[in-house]
């Protein structure tokens, strides 16, 4: 079923399809990256296996609330592009960090991390097309800034872990903002 859906989502991204509205687009694309996140958070769980018995402590590390009831869908999209920027801005910042560590590596794990890399920057142009603005779309976080006092191989690794589960919140927040924004959208579309 999983694969069914993949192909799915897959198909309808690739397909030419001027009738498919922007915020349809972007509302398939989120899907299809939170996907990726959650398929990319499995293979570092399963690559670091004494990851799976610990829960990462702390707060959030990219923390804005979408879920205020006084926000547009307008307005809960610009938040989201920024916390888009920011789990990019980390996912760089991860990127960077394992291949000093391990050198560039070729499998499974790289690829789905480049995967998700990818499908991220193609989320931020879609949303910044969808608020018809300027805003920025480059990632928004300093590599050399001190990451949440990291120490120690294990410090790196619950890290690591902790940007990814990040990742995939964000997709999956992103996945049902967009599709709400794409259902007003359309509602008013088809009644005009």
């Amino acid at each position: 079923m999983a694969d069914q859906e993949q192909i799915d989502i897959d198909t309808l991204l690739d397909m030419p399809a001027p009738e498919r509205s922007r915020t349809g687009r972007a509302s398939a694309l989120a899907r299809l990256l939170h996907q990726d996140c959650t398929h990319l958070l499995e293979l570092y769980r399963e690559r670091e296996s004494l990851l799976s018995d610990h829960t990462p402590a702390g707060d959030r590390i990219v923390s804005l609330s979408l879920s205020s009831p006084d926000l547009s869908s307008d307005e809960q999209v610009r938040l989201l592009h920024s916390a888009l920027r920011k789990c990019l801005g980390l996912l760089e910042c991860l990127i960077l960090r394992e291949e000093e560590e391990m050198g560039e590596l070729e499998g499974e794990y790289e690829t789905a991390r480049k995967s998700v890399r990818d499908r991220l920057g193609h989320l931020l142009h879609s949303t910044k097309v969808l608020l018809e603005t300027d805003e920025d779309v480059t990632p928004d976080h300093q590599c050399d800034e001190e990451v949440d006092g990291v120490v120690g191989t294990f410090g790196a690794k619950m890290w690591t872990y902790r940007v990814l589960l990040e990742l995939t919140h964000w997709a999956d927040s992103a996945s049902q903002t967009l599709h709400v924004l794409h259902s007003e959208r359309e509602g008013k579309e088809e009644e005009i």
